[in-house]
Formats: structure tokens, sequence, C-alpha cells
């Protein structure tokens, strides 16, 4: 049920659209949601490069997919701070600088997890480690 409304919620359909629509605005008008994209490209580019297994690319493709989902959560986020409160309000700063935090604690975790991952992997394809 759609807030002060009597109507039904939109059909499967139309709230794939919106989510379409959501990610179109997202990637229009945020820069990072471009950089993680890219970042997630080139871990793709070096799974495939270095041959990893199944579980290794369920992992890169689950961590492409929730760092981006968590800029998403966060520009949502900011942009509702930015309606509710237009003017500089310290609360509102810290909701912000709080929903960037969970982005950036993620994509350090993230970050350090591709590093293990494509060093271990690297180095085993060039016969340093067994």
């Amino acid at each position: 049920m759609i807030p002060g409304s009597d109507r039904d919620h939109p059909s499967f359909g139309k709230s794939f659209g919106f989510a379409i629509q959501g990610f179109r605005i997202a990637w229009r008008s945020e820069r990072n949601i471009k950089v993680m994209a890219a970042l997630g490209i080139v871990a793709l580019a070096l799974s495939a490069v270095l041959r990893v297994p199944v579980e290794v690319w369920a992992i890169v493709i689950g961590s492409i997919g929730a760092v981006i989902a968590a800029e998403l959560l966060n520009t949502a986020i900011e942009t509702v701070v930015d309606l509710v409160s237009p003017e500089y309000h310290p609360l509102a700063g810290k909701a912000k600088d709080v929903s960037a935090a969970a982005v950036w604690v993620l994509s350090v975790a993230v970050g350090i997890l591709g590093i293990l991952l494509f060093a271990y992997y690297g180095l085993l394809r060039l016969g340093l480690i067994a």
C-alpha cells in the first residue's frame, strides 16, 4: 500500500522498472558509483585472467553487488536528508557522514578481500606457492 493512498502496490514489472529508473538516476548523478563499477569490472577481469574457481567468482560478484548496493543506499539516504533538511543542520550532516562511512568501511573490507584473493591466485598461477 502506498502511504496516503488506497491503491495497491505497483505490479512486479512496474516495481522492477522503478528500480532500473533509480539505478539510472544514481548512475547519472553519482561519480562514486561509476568508480565502483569500474573497479568491479577490473575485479571481474582479474578473476578471468587468474582463472579463479567458482567459489571465488561468487565472492567477487557478491562483493561488487554489496558495494554498489551500499552506495545506492547512501545516495538514497543523502537525498532524503537533503529533502527534509535543505539548510545545513549538524544532525543532517551527521546522518550523511555516517551513511558515507558505512560505504567506506564496506569498500575497504572488500578491497582487502580482493587484494588477498588476487594476490593468492596470482602467486599460485606464477607457481610461487603450491
